[in-house]
């Protein structure tokens, strides 16, 4: 007789398939590798994901909601009393605990190996739904959609530079005092597209 299937398995597989790339980069992966890392054999990656493809799309998704979920658990982020600005800083400080900078540099990766193309179609969405999902802290303060959106653009894109200026030359006083400017620009704007 067959074993059940376990709805939660490809999820599973897939956390398991992020937390080795978190330590040892997306660049250069391979199925075989990502299988071997795993103690697996490849079919269990293709038994759940069709190819690589398939696979970092899966793993692009999974981050987004990853993400989404520290976001959205965050102190203040459905709370239109708390600034914006402290939902930024306590993301900031969480993204770059040691624990979690593992995954930062792999969401840097992604972005940047966009960037130059050499990743499947689908990051587009990444950057996007998470412009989105920000924009929707954004219209809880009274911020118009679309205005919520382009400001979340400029937020998320100035958020991710300081990030990789910090994890490239960790400079933390200088990247610092440019996300308290980042902050205090936010607050100002979201006040002010409020009232529009």
């Amino acid at each position: 007789m067959p074993r059940p299937v376990n709805p939660d398995r490809p999820r599973e597989v897939l956390d398991a398939v992020i937390g080795h790339l978190a330590h040892t980069g997306i660049g250069q992966f391979t199925l075989r590798g990502i299988a071997a890392a795993l103690g697996q054999s490849t079919r269990v990656l293709t038994h759940h994901f069709a190819d690589k493809r398939e696979l970092l799309i899966a793993v692009m998704r999974r981050l987004d909601e990853q993400q989404h979920h520290a976001l959205r658990t965050t102190e203040g982020w459905e709370d239109p009393a708390v600034p914006v600005s402290a939902v930024v800083r306590s993301a900031w400080e969480r993204n770059l605990d040691e624990a979690e900078l593992p995954m930062t540099r792999l969401i840097r990766e992604i972005e940047g190996l966009a960037a130059a193309r050499r990743l499947p179609s689908a990051v587009p969405d990444f950057v996007r739904g998470r412009a989105e999902f920000v924009a929707s802290c954004l219209t809880l303060r009274g911020v118009p959609e679309r205005t919520a959106l382009i400001t979340a653009t400029m937020l998320n894109a100035t958020f991710a530079g300081l990030q990789a200026d910090y994890l490239t030359t960790g400079d933390a006083e200088r990247a610092r005092g440019a996300l308290d400017e980042l902050c205090n620009w936010l607050d100002a704007a979201v006040e002010a597209r409020a009232r529009m």
